[in-house]
């Protein structure tokens, strides 16, 4: 490194040093130089920025020895020069926000999924299902901007408007509505740390759509003629799938990945570990007598139909998982299934009589209230909730059309007459959906 009073004519005569760059200050004005190549000459500025408590040290080229005289570079220097001097960052704003995304400060919106997905949804447990619908929102939904700083949506909230409109129209309101969600909660997570993203978050530009809890269960005046169509479904496995989501009033996701290992029967409870909310909300549902009966009946049929996948799952089935993984049925076939028989079971407790904080723990509910806050759900499962269970299974079963001999029609089937029951249904059909 040199110093010389740098012109047009002193420049020419500037070489490289055996292929190394070369670095000439000006004498005249410091943090003006030209860097020699071993092909190009190139006028640079240097300086110190000073921003509030923070300082750098900034490198700009100003301009190709050749395209610009020396002269016109030191003005162009002196301009530059007095900006970084008085605290302006006179980069182009392109070349900072690059910078600014690599240092972290501003993270694509990729970066802050996967950090919010690491860092709090698996920390915090989230369930894998969870978890999976944030990326689907993620990746399939926002795959425009996954490589966008999050200030790219930060500064113009009206793309996120746009976005929530489109989704409306190709995806239902309510998907739309789950996909902002996921935004809001990715941009909230990454800004705790990019203290250079807006402070507002731009869902706030979204207009929601409503959203009305679906009042689709079934009350005990519909029980009769679900039963008569739940008893055709030639699947035994499936029709106690069914029959098992009524009585506990679960969601459908955690029964049909029960494993056979997650079965007390002595305590007589179904322990379910990874269930809305991830292992921190794991809980264990005590069975009813008809619970009971229903599980053994399936795991009866699960041996004989599908032997390798019952070791594994409850509820075994021909799929790549192993287990039934749609549970869905034509509407002329069985009229409600799914979360409208958690609905169901909702309505049946309510008039059979379950108070509310049973109603919370049996469905594995937050309880409200600070008082219901100290309840040790695990301490009443065995006893008083078991007793609430027996209570909404026997008003469901009152419902139960009978025909024949009560002990030998489903689903009052004994246990004794199970393993012949499915012996007589595997008979009726060949094949069984998964």
């Amino acid at each position: 490194m040199s110093h010389a009073i740098l012109t047009d004519r002193t420049i020419i005569g500037l070489n490289s040093e055996k292929g190394r760059q070369k670095i000439v200050r000006d004498a005249e004005l410091p943090g003006f130089f030209v860097m020699i190549g071993s092909r190009s000459k190139t006028f640079m500025v240097q300086g110190d920025l000073r921003q509030g408590d923070k300082r750098q040290s900034l490198r700009m080229k100003v301009g190709k020895v050749g395209k610009i005289t020396t002269r016109e570079a030191r003005a162009k220097a002196k301009t530059l020069l007095g900006q970084i001097s008085d605290g302006i960052d006179p980069r182009p704003k392109a070349i900072l926000a690059k910078k600014i995304v690599a240092s972290g400060r501003d993270p694509t919106l990729r970066v802050a999924w996967l950090s919010y997905r690491d860092s709090h949804m698996r920390r915090k447990g989230r369930s894998q299902k969870t978890e999976h619908n944030y990326a689907d929102h993620v990746e399939r939904l926002m795959a425009r901007w996954l490589d966008k700083p999050l200030s790219y949506l930060g500064k113009d909230p009206a793309l996120v408007k746009k976005r929530h409109d489109e989704l409306t129209q190709e995806c239902g309101p309510y998907m739309a509505n789950g996909c902002m969600r996921t935004l809001r909660a990715i941009y909230n997570h990454a800004r705790k740390s990019a203290r250079d993203l807006p402070t507002e978050n731009p869902v706030f530009a979204v207009d929601w759509n409503p959203e009305r809890r679906r009042d689709s269960g079934m009350g005990p005046e519909d029980l009769p003629s679900w039963f008569e169509q739940l008893q055709k479904i030639a699947n035994p496995v499936r029709r106690e799938l069914h029959l098992f989501l009524l009585l506990s009033g679960s969601r459908p996701e955690v029964i049909k990945t029960a494993r056979p290992d997650h079965l007390n029967l002595r305590d007589r409870v179904l322990y379910i570990p990874e269930p809305k909310g991830g292992t921190a909300k794991a809980f264990s549902i005590p069975l009813s007598r008809a619970m009971i009966t229903c599980l053994l009946r399936v795991i009866t049929a699960g041996r004989q139909m599908y032997p390798n996948q019952s070791e594994e799952w409850l509820f075994p089935a021909e799929s790549a998982t192993g287990h039934i993984v749609e549970h869905k049925e034509n509407r002329s076939t069985l009229a409600y299934w799914g979360n409208e028989l958690r609905q169901s079971y909702r309505t049946i407790g309510q008039s059979a009589g379950i108070n509310e904080i049973d109603m919370h723990l049996l469905m594995n509910h937050s309880l409200p209230g600070v008082n219901a806050g100290y309840i040790t759900r695990s301490k009443l499962a065995g006893g008083h909730l078991r007793s609430a269970q027996q209570s909404i299974s026997s008003a469901i079963f009152e419902a139960v059309p009978q025909s024949g001999g009560k002990q030998k029609s489903w689903p009052f089937l004994s246990i004794r007459n199970i393993e012949k029951s499915v012996v007589s249904a595997m008979a009726k059909t060949s094949q069984f959906g998964c």
